[in-house]
C-alpha cells in the first residue's frame, strides 16, 4: 500500500505546488499588462483535475504499480519541468497572454505547438494504467480531450491575435 501512497501523494503535492507556481506567474503576467482569455472553461478543467486525482486516491490506493508505466510517468515528469523550466514566469495553468511577447519557441517548444497538453494528456492516461486501471485511464482521456479540444483552441486563437497587438 505505502508505495501507492507515495506515488499518489507525490502527484497531489506537485499539483499542489503547481497551481501555487501559476496564482504567483499569473498575478505577475497581469501585473505586466496580460489578460485572461476564456477563463470560462478554467473551473471545468480544475473540476477534471481534482476528479481525477480524488479518483486516483479512492480507486488506486494499495494496487500493485506496474514498473513500466510508472518508467513512463517518470520520463513524463522530465518533460513537465522541462516545459515548466522553458516557459519560466509565463508557464501558469490559465490560458494568460502578454501582448507583444514573442512566442517561446525554445526547449520543446522547438517540436510542439503545446507540449504542456502532450504531458498532461499523457500523465492523465499512464497514471492509471500504471495502477492497472485502463477504463479510467481511458474515461478520464476523453474527457481531457474534450477539454483540451476547448482550451487549445482558445489558446490557439489569443495566440494569433496578440501577436500582432505589438
Amino acid at each position: 500500500m505505502w508505495p501507492s501512497i507515495a506515488l499518489l501523494a507525490f502527484v497531489t503535492a506537485q499539483r499542489l505546488a503547481e497551481l501555487v507556481l501559476s496564482r504567483h506567474n499569473t498575478r505577475a503576467l497581469l501585473n505586466r499588462g496580460a489578460r485572461e482569455v476564456a477563463p470560462e472553461h478554467y473551473p471545468y478543467m480544475v473540476a477534471l483535475h481534482t476528479g481525477w486525482i480524488a479518483g486516483l486516491w479512492l480507486l488506486a490506493l494499495g494496487r500493485p504499480i506496474d514498473p513500466t508505466w510508472l518508467a513512463v510517468f517518470a520520463i513524463l515528469q522530465v518533460c513537465r519541468l522541462w516545459v515548466i523550466g522553458t516557459l519560466k514566469d509565463r508557464w501558469t495553468t490559465r490560458i494568460i497572454v502578454l501582448p507583444g511577447a514573442p512566442l517561446v519557441s525554445s526547449g520543446p517548444y522547438r517540436f510542439i505547438a503545446h507540449p504542456n497538453y502532450v504531458v498532461v494528456a499523457g500523465e492523465i492516461a499512464v497514471l492509471p494504467l500504471a495502477f492497472g486501471m485502463p477504463i479510467y485511464a481511458a474515461v478520464f482521456s476523453v474527457l481531457n480531450a474534450a477539454m483540451l479540444y476547448v482550451r487549445i483552441k482558445a489558446e490557439s486563437k489569443a495566440l494569433r491575435t496578440t501577436m500582432f497587438l505589438k
